[in-house]
């Protein structure tokens, strides 16, 4: 089994857990080579030289994940998400048991699944056009705002920091959005329009009921509020349920489709699965892209295909788990 792992040291709390994660994984006769990202990285060179191994294990933040696996679309070489980050929405919404240990048996058992990714693409300064690929969510305003405020803290506070950061304004400004999601337009206000590939958030809640990563389309969220504070209110709902089958989501409305743009009143800064990556925009373009990239996935995995192929690489009941 040849591995290569893709780590970004700089994400989250600068966490030992990927090396725990190789000793687990490599057997007699196994090559896993490492390859730490550094400052000024691309995800285009990095990713240039990745043909030959049987999989790839990408490790980092959100931010970092997502850019990797837009490089990575189209082929099909497994590919393991390895949370290092600080919120690892990600591997949340995949699902698999996120043990160091248990991450490798399920590299070597090898059940994958194709899920999406979105593309957003948005026009700079110098008016040059810019494209960037999400897994999670992208998004402007409010959202964009906390991941703004919460980033000199995040190392030190963690998830906390975003909670922080949004009680910190708790009077943003609202905007007018023109969403136009496959040809259809919509006029709305709100706090903050996000474009979503899947939509659950810390606690297992999904702003979207059944937004899944593989059903090839992207959902568009708006939160029709005018203050942080109303936010709570479908925030406490998600607690008692955290689907939104049974109650809903009040202040939130969405809008399924393969192709959106969203137009703001004014400019606003732009967020891609977490970070910043522009201080204003006025308008931004999102699509799908079916099927984009094949995840290791595990039995806790909503998306583990139902068969009973035999382990991909052998011995995958025996994990030397670290002590």
């Amino acid at each position: 089994m040849r591995t290569l792992v893709i780590h970004n040291p700089k994400s989250g709390f600068g966490s030992d857990a990927i090396f725990q994660f190789m000793r687990a994984l490599v057997h007699p006769g196994d090559e896993c080579v490492l390859r730490m990202l550094a400052d000024d990285f691309t995800s285009e060179e990095v990713c240039a030289h990745i043909d030959g191994f049987d999989t790839i294990v990408v490790s980092g933040g959100d931010g970092t994940v997502s850019t990797l696996l837009h490089a990575m679309r189209g082929r099909t070489t497994p590919v393991c998400v390895f949370p290092s980050g600080t919120a690892n929405l990600l591997c949340a919404n995949i699902g698999n048991a996120l043990e160091p240990a248990a991450l490798a048996r399920a590299c070597r058992i090898g059940k994958t699944a194709q899920i999406d990714l979105g593309e957003l693409s948005w026009s700079g300064e110098n008016g040059e056009e810019l494209v960037r690929g999400f897994a999670i969510m992208s998004g402007t305003g409010f959202d964009a705002q906390i991941m703004q405020a919460a980033l000199p803290n995040k190392a030190v506070m963690g998830q906390a920091a975003y909670f922080a950061a949004a009680l910190a304004n708790p009077k943003p400004k609202v905007e007018h959005f023109t969403i136009t999601v496959d040809g259809k337009v919509y006029e709305r206000d709100g706090i903050t329009c996000l474009v979503a590939n899947n939509a659950m958030i810390q606690g297992e809640i999904e702003l979207v009921p059944g937004c899944r990563m593989d059903d090839g389309v992207l959902d568009v969220i708006v939160a029709e509020t005018e203050g942080a504070v109303q936010l709570l209110k479908p925030l406490a709902f998600g607690l008692v349920d955290p689907t939104g089958k049974a109650i809903g989501r009040p202040h939130l409305e969405s809008f399924s489709g393969r192709q959106i743009t969203v137009e703001s009143s004014g400019p606003v800064p732009l967020e891609i699965d977490g970070e910043v990556v522009a201080d204003a925009v006025t308008s931004y373009s999102a699509r799908v892209l079916p099927g984009a990239v094949r995840v290791v996935v595990d039995a806790l995995s909503p998306y583990c295909p139902a068969d009973d192929a035999p382990p991909r690489f052998g011995d995958s009941g025996v994990i030397a788990y670290p002590k």
